[in-house]
């Protein structure tokens, strides 16, 4: 009779699905924040804080104007962050002046202006905008 080691016995940890999208700015920055470091970046550079921004912006115009999160992504390639963020709105930003009534319109702006490219797609029920910032 053999006998098996009890790691053999274990059960096998579940398959990584895909992550959830963070629910707030905050946690997206988080998630920003720990990729940056595994990858050497410094978090107190002026890279990683327009890449931090960047996503504070996408995350919350979704949040605020684009009906929720429903997507979220990151990954570092290339010498590059790419940052994808969908939400519940197919329509593409409009950049606007805040006013008195209505202060804002500040985001999307500078978000065109720190990415090194920035994308968007409608797709179904929503939009998926991409961004990359490069990180050298």
């Amino acid at each position: 009779m053999t006998v098996a080691p009890p790691a053999a016995l274990a059960p096998a940890a579940p398959a990584p699905g895909p992550a959830r999208a963070p629910t707030s700015a905050a946690a997206a920055r988080s998630r920003v924040r720990d990729l940056l470091r595994r990858a050497g970046v410094g978090l107190d550079s002026v890279i990683a804080a327009d890449v931090l921004l960047v996503t504070s912006e996408l995350v919350t115009n979704a949040i605020r104007h684009g009906g929720g999160l429903t997507a979220f992504h990151i990954e570092i390639a290339d010498d590059a962050l790419l940052l994808s963020v969908a939400d519940a709105n197919p329509h593409a930003p409009v950049p606007r002046t805040g006013t008195p009534d209505r202060p804002g319109g500040y985001g999307w702006p500078l978000v065109k202006r720190l990415a090194d490219r920035v994308d968007v797609r409608s797709h179904g029920g929503g939009k998926t905008i991409s961004a990359e910032l490069h990180l050298a």
